[in-house]
């Protein structure tokens, strides 16, 4: 039986899922997941973080599947998804709008497919280390003492985010510039250096506080477990998403594709750094 064309992209989605066999929770990952695509469709990013939550999807033509220029504009909020989530669940993302439109594609709705040139992307694959010119304009950028100091970590110490980020202040020896390993603790982060001037950012951030996580959130968090919250301020440790996410959309305007860089390029920079200072 042909079914009546839907002019809303929304509507395509609700009757893609009716027919699909899926459980109440997967209905609902899917139903999440293709509205996020209404954003690029129309040319506009998707909200992240604590704007996603709630943000009501554009109303969108279905006809803009087939609009020149929409595989572009998906293409490259796909890269950008990419670098600010993992690769599984931007791959999962892209699965999910690939099945409704070869569903959209058999009931005649639409012409083309517009996810035709994308590839998932590797769970291991990242894009390289940045250039010295890049690092240089990077850290001119006018960012948060928090940002400043987490970054010149990373660059320092070629170091992963996840690392780092896991640090508490009471592992950080300033005097010697390094993480201090606790006895009978084998702690995230052994063997991660920096440098004296990363050192007195480190100081300024701390504030004297020895305890607790090193980099912790804007807001309080009071559902976090006691390890991953400063017990004075109530904030909880920095999550790698949200870190990620910070520093893709600062760096966006530095990025000759307006995408924004990832903190994975930072550590690699850091280590091409290390690596170069070896050899000489």
């Amino acid at each position: 039986m042909l079914l009546p064309v839907p002019v809303e992209y929304a509507v395509a989605v609700n009757q893609y899922l009716d027919r699909a066999a899926l459980s109440r929770g997967s209905r609902r990952v899917y139903q999440i997941s293709l509205a996020s695509w209404a954003w690029p469709l129309v040319g506009k990013p998707i909200p992240h973080g604590p704007d996603r939550r709630g943000a009501v999807p554009p109303v969108v033509p279905l006809v803009l599947l087939d609009a020149p220029g929409t595989g572009d504009r998906l293409a490259a909020e796909f890269a950008a998804r990419t670098a600010l989530a993992d690769a599984r669940t931007a791959n999962r993302e892209l699965s999910a709008l690939r099945g409704a439109v070869g569903w959209w594609q058999e009931q005649g709705w639409v012409r083309s497919d517009p996810t035709a040139g994308l590839r998932h992307r590797h769970p291991d694959e990242r894009a390289g280390p940045l250039s010295d010119e890049q690092v240089n304009a990077l850290f001119l950028l006018p960012v948060s003492l928090r940002e400043h100091a987490l970054w010149r970590v990373l660059y320092d110490s070629g170091a992963s985010a996840a690392e780092v980020l896991a640090l508490d202040a009471d592992q950080l020896d300033l005097s010697r510039h390094r993480v201090r390993v606790r006895p009978g603790d084998p702690p995230p982060g052994t063997g991660i250096e920096w440098r004296e001037g990363t050192s007195q950012l480190l100081r300024w951030l701390l504030a004297g506080r020895t305890w607790g996580p090193a980099f912790v959130t804007d807001r309080r968090a009071p559902g976090r477990a006691a390890a991953d919250r400063c017990r004075v301020t109530g904030r909880g440790r920095m999550s790698y998403r949200r870190a990620a996410e910070i520093f893709t959309a600062l760096t966006g305007p530095l990025d000759r594709a307006g995408q924004g860089w990832t903190l994975h390029q930072l550590s690699a920079s850091g280590r091409t750094r290390q690596a170069g200072a070896a050899r000489r």
